[in-house]
């Protein structure tokens, strides 16, 4: 296609790692809350954290590349870190156990399924009911014959998953109705606080490992995400009219990695296990990494260190050995921070005002005209960025979660799936946003970036407003809407990403003074990560009670799910009107540049 051939290594590298990432993200927030058994809103917590760092290493890593490693060898150590974190993932443990105590008798709660229909078993001993907990209590919907299967009653007794799909939904208000036990030691109905239900975890192996996975993943994240796109910049000259056409064609990767993955991992975590999602996420870094390695003949040399290597070293130790044991010793902080992520989710909005604080107070202090003016309204972009993006990545928690527990599915479809909606329609939609652009450009109605910013947050806010009005209007008697309306949500989404997201990173560099412009690139980063600290606490406020991964009540979780979104909904439409109110003033601000 005309391009350097070094591109088609880092778009097949980009892809699979990108497969790898999209894949397992799609699996996280459902896996936490069905094996591990962690509630909602401590779900979405852990889910925020992770992002957070995920976004935030990359500012670190870029400034190991550009002093020290060059861009091609810290993608190596992170594409290693990676393929570690990922097949770690794989790693289940016994996850967490549910206990119902009523009276004397205490049962092991088992679930059946990983789809949305699933159906909760109490067991003890021969004795297997199919049960409903509910708001009102504890009610059988039916149950086992008397003599039950040994091997059900082995795989409690050891933590097995069944892949037994369910078959039917639970019924509210069967679940409701007093009706007598198959079982003689079970009551047909238990009223709430008749009964006790105790959540343990296996927090001597499972989570640790868990936690251990995500840390390898958020390192080697930091060390490849900034530094491969790099290696694609270094592959053209200054001035190659190409470089635009190669950012695009990588930018394909990128999202038919995430459109594959999320197909692919979804189907096999979903109906075999999530081993076996998280385990395809593994092999698909796996192959970019070796696609990469094997590949590095055709990078002709780009993305090198900025100065040679070769006897060059820190505390005594060569180089390149010195940040290969630094990435493995960093992966310690982050497991320990990764178990404790309230830390995050207070320390790290509180660093990045600090720091935003002193690029504002040089900006206004040291710099003069033009210059001053074009780093505010930067800065000033970059702020509203971050209510952008806290509600574009509640695709990642609670979208994820309301499709679960409140998305109407066809039968070949999943709650993880919905997350292919947005790659696919970037990819379908992406050349068609960037061909509207150059059409309104030649005819000088290109909207400026302040502009484009602002449809970005019309349309994430409505987009939350069309899930709003669904649940009010056309839930069914299961308390859940139509799928086609999450697929609205998600085309406003991404429709609203393409004004914002491609222009970001071209705004910072075009707006910055040049000293600077790596430490506001550094911030545009921080700014996203604290973008998903706020996703967290956004996410939190939809969470409803759940047992053993199960909503208790789905008209509750439904009429949650549309007043969040509703309020967030409303203020991403009336924040991104104001800033097209205001945006004539930045664009003056921006002192000619568009």
């Amino acid at each position: 296609m005309g391009h350097p051939r070094g591109l088609v290594i880092l778009f097949f590298t980009e892809m699979w790692e990108r497969f790898s990432y999209y894949g397992m993200r799609a699996l996280l927030v459902l896996y936490l809350t069905q094996h591990f058994l962690f509630g909602p809103a401590e779900a979405q917590g852990i889910y925020a954290a992770y992002a957070a760092l995920v976004y935030l290493m990359p500012v670190i890593g870029g400034m190991i590349a550009d002093r020290y490693l060059g861009s091609r060898k810290a993608v190596i150590i992170g594409a290693v870190l990676l393929v570690l974190g990922h097949f770690t993932m794989a790693f289940e443990g016994s996850g967490g156990r549910e206990r119902l105590t009523i009276g004397d008798t205490t049962y092991e709660l088992q679930v059946e399924g990983r789809d949305q229909n699933r159906q909760i078993f109490a067991v003890n001993g021969d004795e297997r009911v199919h049960i409903a907990i509910t708001p009102e209590g504890v009610s059988t919907v039916g149950a086992e014959p008397s003599a039950a299967n040994a091997a059900d009653v082995a795989a409690v007794a050891t933590g097995a998953a069944l892949d037994a799909q369910p078959t039917g939904a639970l019924d509210p208000a069967a679940a409701a109705a007093p009706q007598a036990s198959a079982q003689a030691g079970f009551p047909a109905f238990t009223a709430a606080g008749g009964y006790t239900l105790e959540t343990t975890r296996d927090t001597a192996l499972g989570e640790p490992v868990l936690f251990l996975a995500l840390s390898l993943i958020i390192v080697g994240v930091g060390f490849l995400k900034a530094n491969i796109s790099t290696v694609v910049g270094a592959l053209y000259e200054e001035n190659d009219p190409r470089r635009d056409g190669g950012f695009t064609i990588f930018y394909v990767g990128i999202n038919l990695g995430s459109f594959l993955a999320t197909i692919a991992c979804s189907y096999l975590g979903i109906k075999y296990g999530w081993a076996y999602g998280f385990g395809l996420a593994g092999i698909g870094m796996l192959a970019g990494l070796l696609t990469f390695v094997l590949g590095q003949s055709w990078l002709e040399g780009r993305g090198g260190p900025p100065v040679p290597i070769q006897g060059r070293s820190i505390l005594g130790v060569p180089l390149v050995p010195f940040f290969w044991i630094a990435g493995i010793i960093a992966v310690i902080p982050t497991w320990l921070l990764m178990q404790r992520h309230e830390i995050i989710e207070t320390a790290l909005p509180w660093i990045a005002g600090v720091i935003f604080a002193g690029v504002v107070g040089f900006t206004v202090l040291r710099l003069k005209g033009a210059e001053r003016s074009r780093m505010l309204v930067a800065q000033v972009l970059i702020f509203f960025s971050v209510l952008f993006w806290a509600l574009f990545e509640q695709a990642g928690s609670s979208l994820t979660l309301f499709a679960d527990q409140s998305t109407e599915m066809p039968s070949w479809f999943n709650a993880a799936m919905t997350q292919t909606f947005n790659p696919g329609i970037i990819v379908l939609g992406g050349p068609v946003m960037a061909a509207l652009w150059v059409w309104l450009a030649k005819r000088n109605r290109e909207p400026s970036t302040p502009v484009k910013f602002s449809f970005g947050l019309v349309l994430v806010g409505f987009g939350f407003l069309v899930l709003t009005w669904a649940a009010s209007n056309m839930a069914n008697d299961a308390f859940r809407v139509p799928l086609m309306f999450l697929f609205l949500t998600y085309f406003f989404h991404t429709i609203g990403e393409l004004c914002l997201s491609p222009v970001g990173l071209s705004m910072i560099t075009k707006l910055s003074v040049a000293r600077v412009v790596g430490l506001m690139m550094g911030v545009w980063f921080l700014s996203s990560s604290v973008a998903h600290i706020v996703a967290g606490i956004i996410a939190k406020a939809t969470a409803t009670d759940t047992v053993a991964g199960v909503v208790t009540s789905p008209a509750l979780a439904l009429q949650t799910y549309g007043s969040i979104f509703g309020t967030i909904g409303w203020v991403g439409v009336g924040v991104g009107v104001f800033l097209l109110l205001i945006s004539p003033l930045l664009k003056k601000g921006m002192a000619g540049i568009h």
